[in-house]
């Protein structure tokens, strides 16, 4: 096991392809999903039974964290692992995404994003380095360069001078990240590609992010509103434009159709919220496809959520009782509802694992989508 990162290719079927990412904190199977624990948690669960799900990493957020309860106070609580009890791997995002669309009066100059806190107004500033040192603070193990988030509707000049923009904050966050001694000497610095939907613009940024060189690489302005056909459509370039040797992390995504599709393109790591919030709004993933667990139909169906699904609330509770728990708007319902959303994602991560590694993954996917999708 390294003590900092490497990333080996187990096996390609297509584009697709398995792995692992050996760090400090223990080994990441890829391709890999990873909860969101926005602030310090993931909602409605306790850490040791995300880890029980089968999730190898989570994520962090850094504008939550560094506003509430602060990074620096993190900090000398002994780091965000030890404060939320969670030994392995975390990522943190950069908190630009986070900026552009929760803040308020936000000023975007060259140095960084200057802001107000959504929480009680308080002004702040958040630049590259302010950003690696933020996450420095926290303990990430793999940190995310702060870059800016157009949207895809954007003008082309506008979202060609944001890539721009978003390159030299890449190298300023290089810097500073290499100025961290002993926390950048055990963690993982990812570059994020932008471009919106643009495939030269794809490119542009893909090979000034590999010329200042970085673990990994993240496909970041996607799973902002385009829609599924447009995301595949710059998948079918993006992750190809990016260093072969390094994992492809695609941000923000999504749905359990959106991973095999991602996958199919070359896509090895995902984050997203929809498997938590939908929990506790009373959706739950299924094989066979999402499921209102609100719906009348199920108020005397005795029947686990998924028969297919080895997770602790579908080994052990009815459809009709968790009817009853989210109608009723009873915090029990929100939790089972998320760790059987959070462990259903964990199943199929490794169900295209194991089919990737088989080279079956075509016939997975056709036979996923048939069932998914119906």
């Amino acid at each position: 096991m390294t003590n900092r990162f490497t990333f080996a290719v187990e096996a390609v079927d297509g584009a697709a392809r398995t792995g692992a990412i050996s760090m400090y904190r223990g080994q990441i199977r890829t391709p890999a999903f990873m909860p969101v624990g926005t602030a310090a948690t993931v909602k409605a669960m306790k850490p040791e039974t995300v880890r029980k799900t089968g999730a190898d990493i989570i994520l962090g957020n850094t504008y939550h964290l560094m506003l509430r309860p602060g990074a620096e106070r993190v900090a000398k609580l002994g780091g965000l692992h030890k404060f939320m009890n969670w030994d392995r791997p975390i990522l943190t995002d950069s908190g630009g995404y986070q900026v552009m669309s929760l803040s308020d009066l936000r000023k975007l100059t060259e140095k960084g994003v200057e802001f107000r806190s959504h929480i009680d107004g308080s002004k702040h500033m958040l630049t590259p380095e302010r950003s690696m040192e933020i996450q420095r603070l926290l303990g990430s193990d793999i940190v995310m360069a702060f870059d800016e988030c157009p949207r895809a509707d954007r003008p082309r000049d506008e979202i060609a001078a944001s890539m721009e923009m978003s390159m030299r904050w890449a190298k300023r966050s290089r810097e500073g990240f290499n100025a961290g001694g002993e926390h950048a000497e055990r963690s993982a610095l990812f570059g994020i590609q932008q471009g919106a939907l643009d495939e030269d613009l794809r490119k542009i940024s893909a090979d000034k992010l590999a010329d200042i060189g970085f673990d990994g690489y993240a496909i970041g302005g996607l799973a902002v509103g385009e829609g599924q056909e447009a995301m595949f459509a710059t998948l079918d370039f993006a992750p190809a434009q990016l260093p072969q040797d390094r994992p492809r992390y695609l941000m923000g995504v999504g749905k359990p159709d959106d991973l095999v599709g991602a996958v199919e393109r070359g896509v090895d790591m995902f984050d997203c919220v929809l498997p938590s919030r939908s929990g506790r709004n009373g959706q739950a993933f299924t094989w066979n496809g999402p499921m209102n667990l609100r719906n009348a139909r199920f108020a005397e169906d005795t029947d686990p959520l998924d028969n297919r699904c080895t997770c602790n609330t579908c080994n052990t509770y009815s459809r009709a009782y968790l009817h009853h728990l989210v109608k009723s708007q009873e915090i029990l319902g929100a939790m089972l509802m998320t760790e059987h959303n959070i462990a259903f994602y964990q199943q199929l991560m490794q169900a295209m694992r194991d089919a990737i590694g088989e080279g079956r993954f075509a016939t997975f996917a056709k036979d996923f989508r048939r069932d998914y999708l119906r």
